[in-house]
């Protein structure tokens, strides 16, 4: 994974409330347990029309979506089912965050172990968000907040492990095999 200290980026908005994994990425598309090439399906049912052709209405099929590393997305994003492959299609797409008001536990702790931040914030920072799709943000995982071009700026609640983890780069397991020298000292004591 790519450690996440700070990230600048313009955002693009998708209002949409109770957005769930399914239409973050459709189960037809679950078939892999790679993460590379999950990005082109994003959000595919809204994406493409039926023949397979973009919909050149679609944000993720605008210009100004190009680059765009946060997601600001409506209430209670993420909801529905567990699975791994929508963080993955996210990252894959390019996003390293997403920033709601409500997102899902479950899909929390799957982008958290995939390298992107998800981003809790309050309703009022929400709102603002949302009425002003392309904003630039900065993202400061070290303090917990995401600032605007103006300077307002909102914090973020994040468990302390979590961000440990974003920040270096590391999810769990690899975390716990960083700690290899001091687990065999442990062990060694004990004996």
């Amino acid at each position: 994974m790519e450690p996440i200290r700070t990230l600048r980026s313009h955002t693009v908005v998708l209002a949409q409330q109770n957005i769930d994994t399914d239409q973050i990425i459709p189960a037809r598309f679950l078939k892999i347990t790679h993460r590379e090439g999950l990005g082109r399906w994003l959000f595919s049912d809204w994406r493409y029309q039926p023949d397979g052709s973009p919909r050149p209405d679609f944000i993720l099929e605008q210009p100004e979506a190009r680059g765009a590393q946060v997601l600001v997305a409506g209430d209670n994003f993420g909801c529905g089912s567990s699975r791994e492959h929508a963080p993955w299609a996210l990252v894959d797409w390019g996003f390293r965050a997403v920033i709601s008001s409500s997102i899902a536990d479950i899909f929390s702790n799957n982008a958290i172990k995939n390298g992107l931040l998800p981003v809790r914030v309050d309703a009022e920072f929400h709102r603002r968000l949302l009425a002003e799709p392309g904003s630039q943000v900065t993202i400061d995982l070290e303090h917990r907040t995401v600032q605007l071009a103006d300077g307002t700026e909102a914090t973020f609640p994040l468990d302390p492990f979590a961000r440990y983890c974003l920040m270096n780069g590391v999810d769990e397991l690899g975390f716990l095999l960083s700690q290899e020298e001091a687990i065999a000292r442990f062990e060694e004591a004990r004996s």
